[in-house]
């Protein structure tokens, strides 16, 4: 026999929406539901990172029916709920959404609305990609630098290099200056770069 699962969440930072209200607009609506799972976490974080969906994923057998009060409760983003609801339907669990008038994302109008999802997920990871290009071309034109900061300045980097050129190992430098010998070799490689004929 099959089991119905609700999954419940609210953000650490939320004071009027509870789990609480949650559990009872579901019970309010007739759902019968066996196992309830939830978590007091930020949206911020995604599904498969929660506690109680992790917990809830561990006992739900491929079959049975997770219902949520909203979409939103399955993840932080259309990328993230695409994804979730990807990993539920490979498991052939089937995803009620109250607020949506009771749609299992199963059917053909919740398959529509997954793909939906996806154009929108698509259209949220472009913008991401194009914000992020325009950050750094706008910190790059600041003449700021782009990266983790070095782990040397550049006088230790001279004292490093003119050490390795004199025949001190990669391996001596890196514990001299406390940092990974990778680290050694790319200073050494770009200023090979820069500085051919050393």
């Amino acid at each position: 026999m099959t089991a119905t699962f609700a999954y419940l969440r609210v953000s650490k930072n939320d004071d009027v929406m509870t789990t609480a209200n949650q559990r009872l607009e579901l019970e309010q609506a007739g759902y019968r539901i066996e196992f309830w799972h939830e978590d007091m976490i930020s949206g911020s974080t995604n599904a498969m990172g929660r506690p109680g969906f992790a917990a809830m994923l561990e006992k739900i057998r491929d079959g049975e029916t997770l219902i949520v009060s909203k979409l939103d409760r399955l993840g932080r983003d259309a990328i993230d709920v695409i994804a979730t609801v990807r990993s539920l339907a490979d498991r052939n669990i089937r995803v009620i959404v109250h607020s949506l008038g009771g749609v299992d994302l199963a059917s053909p109008t919740g398959k529509l609305l997954v793909a939906m999802l996806a154009a929108v997920a698509e259209m949220e990871r472009d913008l991401l990609i194009e914000r992020t290009r325009a950050g750094i071309a706008r910190a790059r034109s600041e003449g700021k630098v782009i990266g983790r900061p070095p782990k040397t300045s550049p006088k230790q980097r001279e004292d490093m290099l003119a050490s390795l050129a004199d025949g001190v190992t990669v391996s001596a430098a890196a514990r001299k200056y406390g940092i990974s010998r990778a680290t050694v070799i790319a200073a050494r490689t770009a200023h090979r770069r820069t500085s051919p004929s050393i």
